[in-house]
């Protein structure tokens, strides 16, 4: 099908930031929108959103799907069957888009990676906008974009699924782990989802992947663009590598890790390759390793909130997988506090067990999945049910001592009791920042 989508009539599903994104670029384009939910809803951008029912799937030219809906919902299916031209909203926004693209995906870590190739590229006065997956849809950056700027786009297994043409000149792989598989089914179907933003590259393209997790390295055979290597266990080349505390870059000293601001080996990780990345896109080696010494981080990412009678507060509710929770938990020296539970996301809470033994005085149990955390978990380490956020918080306030740490690593989605993982970082903030 044509990328020319004037005249079309396109059916936009789900009514996220991204679906609403979607047709408000669509209309400007001059396609005839139709919009559905699940949910009923108020229209959006002045178009009617209809139930998402089969009927509303027939007679269009190409449906545009949000991250958040699923490929294999039966209309979708369906409507596939029937040949309509079924895209996600990044490859949409593709369509439209000026300037090249620096896209990062991974398990964990790819908030924080992209936050600071960001902050990396406006220290070095490189134009730059950022979003996707950590806040503003790709189809609300098109208008901003421009050929030379950077379009820096943050991308989840939901959003690479569905693309086609969508290119990224430099692609990241932070490390990709078992996750979402209540959305994938199988491992093998979420890390094929990721292997998507490779997958699209043309020569001379380059991919920046980690050298020490097997599916990012499968992944430099997926591309045709030039691949350079991450790793903080032995050294790579071309690339970046960790050694005695010092972050090499192609085997001479570029940066001391004990200047990166931001706590956690994950977080060397994630500095390198940032500083990779950035190093692609035109910043200079000096340049950028100044600007990881500035950059702040990330909100609900290790998060330092407040410390109150010798005790340590951290939000780190971004730590929506059981993998991001042993990040954090490893971030820390020992006697934490901390809050684990949320919506189940069909996880494997047990590789839990040995770290919180070693490091966690009390696990405290929040949320709808905090019935067979506590059951996978047994005996490895004191837990209390608390149900909430509010009461976990205030127990850990009330019995954590001088020079502990109390830490929201939930290890689950936040939908059983929040809105997103942000909402549930707030609440947190708020209830601590009130003790």
């Amino acid at each position: 099908m044509t990328k020319d989508v004037k005249g079309r009539r396109v059916l936009v599903v789900g009514m996220g930031k991204s679906g609403a994104a979607a047709i408000e670029l669509l209309l400007r384009a001059g396609a005839e929108v139709r919009a559905v939910d699940q949910k009923p809803m108020d229209p959006v951008q002045g178009v009617a959103v209809r139930p998402q029912t089969e009927a509303e799937f027939r007679d269009v030219d190409l449906i545009v799907l949000s991250p958040g809906v699923p490929i294999d919902t039966p209309e979708v299916i369906a409507a596939r069957h029937r040949g309509i031209h079924i895209v996600g909203e990044v490859e949409l926004a593709s369509w439209f888009l000026r300037g090249p693209v620096i896209g990062i995906t991974g398990s964990n870590g790819k908030t924080t990676t992209t936050a600071l190739i960001g902050h990396v590229l406006r220290e070095s006065r490189i134009p730059v906008q950022v979003g996707g997956n950590i806040g503003t849809p790709p189809t609300s950056m098109v208008v901003a974009s421009r050929d030379d700027q950077w379009n820096v786009f943050e991308l989840s297994s939901f959003q690479l699924e569905t693309v086609e043409s969508f290119r990224a000149r430099i692609a990241v792989a932070t490390n990709v782990t078992d996750n979402h598989l209540d959305r994938h089914h199988t491992f093998e179907n979420y890390a094929a989802a990721k292997a998507r933003l490779f997958e699209t590259q043309h020569p001379g393209d380059y991919a920046v992947l980690n050298a020490d997790n097997p599916i990012t390295v499968s992944y430099a055979g997926k591309t045709a663009g030039q691949v350079r290597w991450f790793s903080s266990s032995r050294e790579v080349a071309p690339g970046v590598f960790l050694r005695d505390g010092v972050v090499f870059l192609d085997g001479r000293p570029w940066m001391q890790a004990a200047e990166i601001p931001i706590p956690g080996v994950h977080n060397i990780e994630n500095t390198m390759a940032a500083g990779l990345a950035a190093l692609l896109a035109g910043a200079p080696p000096d340049r950028i390793a100044g600007a990881v010494r500035t950059f702040p981080g990330v909100e609900h990412r290790i998060e330092f909130v407040r410390e109150l009678r010798g005790v340590r507060y951290y939000n780190d509710s971004k730590a929506t997988s059981v993998d991001a929770t042993l990040k954090a938990i490893a971030a820390f020296p020992g006697g934490l506090w901390v809050i684990l539970g949320g919506k189940d996301k069909n996880s494997d809470y047990t590789v839990l067990r040995e770290p919180l033994r070693m490091k966690a005085r009390r696990v405290l149990l929040i949320g709808a999945a905090a019935l067979k955390i506590e059951q996978q978990l047994a005996k490895a380490v004191p837990m209390t049910q608390c149900e909430t956020i509010d009461r976990a918080v205030s127990l850990a306030a009330g019995e954590a001592g001088q020079g502990e740490t109390v830490l929201l690593a939930p290890a689950c989605a936040s939908f059983d009791q929040f809105r997103s993982f942000e909402h549930r970082g707030e609440v947190f903030r708020e209830l601590v920042k009130a003790l």
